[in-house]
């Protein structure tokens, strides 16, 4: 046990499983009082049975935005304030070629992993510019940052909500409240177990790819342990890439491969 979120209070959307699951546990670990917001009720109220009286469990469907403004309220109505929103709750969504891609499972995606989001830090900044201080947190993911690494509409909203992330830090800022963001790479998950029954690919494992060993939730939850603390204190509108590498595969690792010398110099014989 630790202090580092010690007298703080969060909402994790899509907190009963996966990585808001493990970030449920390492901020009450580390202090924190928190809100799990969740369509899992089973899920979510056997994970505050686990926990205890640190956290609360609140039945939420992150795309109606009644349900988003009422975890913020059970947040404040119990522990009375808000230093942490953990906007997490996501679903892989829409696959298939951009040719095929059913219109309504697009909007779905949409929903769940954009306008969710937007639905967060609107309630959770009504209540921290007043405090005058809050931490907002948004799951992008490796996909938002780099191209081929989720499916289209994935890919569309998580690289939205790095561009919501920025615009709302640059205005909350001046109110003592940061937003930031985190693009996880592929970690095991009952989300990314599911995608990979269906036969989806969701990427080659970053220990094949660059080297680094695969990632586990416990790894998400730390970067959010950060971003949630004091300890962040001066990052704003920053999104912080958790993969082991796997976006930066593709750049020079494959040139280290090769013999040393130059690329690319003329010469009479290639002139």
């Amino acid at each position: 046990m630790g202090d580092r979120l010690a007298g703080k209070v969060a909402v994790v959307t899509g907190g009963a499983s996966g990585l808001g699951e493990a970030t449920v546990r390492r901020f009450v670990e580390e202090g924190a009082q928190v809100v799990v917001a969740d369509l899992q009720v089973e899920r979510g109220q056997a994970l505050v049975a686990s926990v205890g009286e640190s956290t609360s469990f609140i039945r939420c469907d992150v795309t109606e935005e009644g349900d988003v403004e009422a975890a913020v309220r059970r947040a404040v109505d119990t522990w009375g304030r808000l230093d942490v929103m953990f906007n997490n709750a996501g679903i892989i969504g829409a696959v298939g070629p951009i040719a095929e891609t059913d219109s309504a499972a697009w909007h779905t995606t949409i929903d769940v992993l954009l306008h969710s989001v937007f639905y967060g830090c609107k309630h959770a900044a009504k209540v921290m510019q007043d405090q005058g201080s809050g931490s907002i947190i948004n799951t992008s993911s490796a996909a938002g940052v780099m191209g081929g690494l989720g499916p289209h509409a994935y890919t569309a909203a998580k690289t939205a909500v790095v561009g919501l992330t920025k615009s709302v830090a640059s205005e909350l800022g001046v109110h003592g409240v940061r937003c930031n963001a985190i693009a996880p790479g592929t970690v095991p998950t009952p989300l990314t177990r599911a995608a990979a029954a269906g036969g989806q690919a969701i990427g080659a494992a970053t220990k094949d790819v660059i080297g680094t060993g695969g990632g586990t939730p416990l790894d998400i939850a730390n970067a959010a342990l950060y971003l949630a603390s004091d300890e962040a204190q001066f990052l704003n509108g920053h999104t912080l890439v958790v993969d082991g590498g796997r976006t930066i595969n593709g750049g020079s690792r494959r040139f280290a491969t090769q013999p040393a010398g130059l690329i690319g110099i003329p010469t009479e014989a290639s002139s």
